[in-house]
């Protein structure tokens, strides 16, 4: 059965921005993913040397930023074990947020997105704080909510180091009347670490639970592993796969019935991350040989709304919105 525009919406949320049109994590393309009709701001955060809270992928930030062409900063690189893997490289826990903000961005996958490339150099490294601010400006010009939707990146990791997530995040919440009965607009707090997620329930914000395709996460999919999510989240965000599995050929398979058990559990669903781009999708949605060129991304979104999901992150907010109109509001073919 389809919805109608008298439920609730599908939510659309724009994964580190309109991050297939602009270099991830900049404000540029949190932007323009609110501008494409994206409800959230969907950001990860690490932290800076300082303490302070950046808007990275990852806490090794050479693969996003200009950092490994500044001469000034080659001492920096170094090599560290984030979650019992090894990773070479510049990492932010190394550099003051005024070191950061010298930084510019670059696209991390410049072969699939080379448009995206020619802005390298172009956008500073956002900081929470600067995120909050603009989702503000963009709810006040667009005249509906624009909320946010940070995730605790390698939050065990960053307590090794001293340099915890939550209590900042939870102070700048705090601070910007994102908490409590009525935020100033909509928040969700995300991790893959259920820890990191009890030290949030403070706050008294929705918060998610990341899954991925590893073998550990199996147990989170059955309705005894969704009821013990519900004690500590209000959400589910798995990768898609756990909701629509592809075959051995790589093409779409059978609905598994995580939504369905998920939603008995009293969780929302929103899984991850739908791309637009032949590379990404499923191979009986690809259009032609080239990973650049978009494929039959509509299908894929029509799928995953029939199953009955909440919400969806999404690298491409404008095509999510589109083909959330379409569903919810088909127009008659003359």
């Amino acid at each position: 059965m389809r919805r109608n525009k008298k439920e609730p919406p599908i939510k659309i949320i724009s994964h580190r921005g309109a991050s297939g049109h602009r270099p991830e994590h900049t404000l540029a393309s949190y932007e323009l993913g609110a501008r494409h009709g994206g409800d959230f701001i969907e950001m990860d955060l690490v932290a800076t040397k300082d303490g302070h809270l950046i808007c990275r992928h990852e806490q090794e930030i050479g693969d996003t930023t200009d950092v490994a062409d500044r001469p000034e900063f080659a001492d920096r690189r170094t090599t560290r074990t984030i979650d019992g893997h090894t990773v070479e490289g510049f990492f932010a826990q190394d550099f003051t947020l005024a070191e950061i903000k010298t930084l510019r961005a670059i696209e991390r996958m410049g072969k699939i997105r080379p448009e995206n490339a020619v802005m390298n150099g172009v956008y500073e490294i956002p900081t929470l704080q600067e995120v909050i601010e603009l989702a503000f400006s963009l709810t006040k010009e667009l005249g509906r909510p624009i909320g946010i939707y940070p995730e605790t990146k390698h939050p065990a990791y960053h307590v090794s180091q001293d340099l915890d997530l939550e209590p900042p995040l939870i102070a700048a919440l705090r601070e910007a009347e994102l908490v409590g009965e009525e935020p100033k607009v909509p928040v969700f707090l995300q991790s893959f670490e259920a820890e990191s997620l009890r030290r949030l329930a403070e706050t008294g914000v929705p918060l998610v639970y990341l899954m991925g395709t590893e073998e550990h996460w199996l147990h989170y999919t059955t309705p005894d592993g969704l009821a013990e999510v519900a004690t500590f989240a209000h959400a589910i965000g798995p990768h898609k796969s756990l909701i629509v599995p592809t075959d051995e050929e790589g093409a779409l398979g059978e609905p598994t019935d995580l939504v369905e058990n998920a939603h008995a559990a009293g969780l929302l669903v929103h899984p991850y991350t739908f791309r637009s781009e032949n590379h990404f999708l499923p191979t009986d949605l690809r259009s032609d040989g080239d990973p650049k060129d978009y494929g039959g991304f509509a299908a894929e979104y029509e799928i995953f709304f029939e199953v009955g999901v909440d919400g969806v992150f999404t690298d491409f907010s404008r095509h999510a919105f589109l083909c959330r109109e379409h569903f919810l509001d088909p127009q008659p073919v003359d």
